[in-house]
C-alpha cells in the first residue's frame, strides 16, 4: 500500500486527486495540505511514502513547495516528494530537484502517467515528465559556464585529489 499526502492550495484539485487515487487498490490518501507548512506537518504526522507537492500555495504564503520539499526530505524517515504543478520554468524545475524532489510532473499530465509516477517515486525511482527530462538534459549538454578557464583548471585539479600546494605549483 502506497501512503500518500496531497499538498495543493486548491481544494478542488485535492478532491480530484483524492478521487483519482482512491480508484487504485494500492494507494491510500493519508493526508491533505493546503499550505507548504501543512504539507510538512502532514508528512511528520502521517509518515507517508510519497508527498504529491504543488510549488506555489497562493500569494499570501511565504513558504513554497520547494521549501517544504527540502524540509520534508530532511525528516528522519523522509518520504519521497513528487512535484505536481503548473510551473515549468527552469528555475522552478531546478529548485524542486535541488530541494530533493524525486520527480516533477505538470498538472496537464494524463492520469495514468501521474499514477505511474507516484508508484515510481514510492519505489525510490525518478519520475520526470518527458518535457522536463528534455529540458534538464539540454541544460546538462550545454551548461552555462560561469567560471573562467583558469578557475576550471583549478577545479579539475582539486577534483583529481591534488592538494592546494600541489595545485599552486602545477599552475605556475
Amino acid at each position: 500500500m502506497i501512503r500518500l499526502v496531497l499538498a495543493d492550495d486548491h481544494p478542488i484539485v485535492r478532491a480530484g486527486l483524492h478521487a483519482l487515487f482512491s480508484l487504485e487498490a494500492d494507494f491510500e490518501v493519508v493526508g491533505e495540505a493546503a499550505t507548504a507548512d501543512e504539507a510538512v506537518q502532514a508528512a511528520e504526522r502521517e509518515n507517508p511514502d510519497v508527498v504529491l507537492m504543488d510549488l506555489q500555495f497562493g500569494a499570501q504564503q511565504t513558504s513554497t513547495g520547494a521549501d517544504a520539499t527540502k524540509r520534508i526530505r530532511a525528516l528522519e524517515a523522509a518520504p519521497y516528494v513528487l512535484v505536481l504543478t503548473n510551473y515549468d520554468s527552469d528555475g522552478d524545475i531546478l529548485g524542486a530537484v535541488e530541494a530533493g524532489a524525486s520527480g516533477y510532473l505538470l498538472k496537464d499530465a494524463p492520469p495514468h502517467e501521474l499514477i505511474e509516477a507516484v508508484r515510481a517515486a514510492a519505489a525510490g525511482e525518478s519520475a520526470l515528465a518527458p518535457m522536463i527530462t528534455s529540458r534538464l538534459l539540454g541544460r546538462m549538454r550545454a551548461p552555462a559556464v560561469s567560471l573562467s578557464g583558469r578557475e576550471i583548471e583549478v577545479l579539475k585539479l582539486v577534483a583529481a585529489g591534488r592538494s592546494n600546494s600541489r595545485v599552486a605549483s602545477d599552475l605556475l
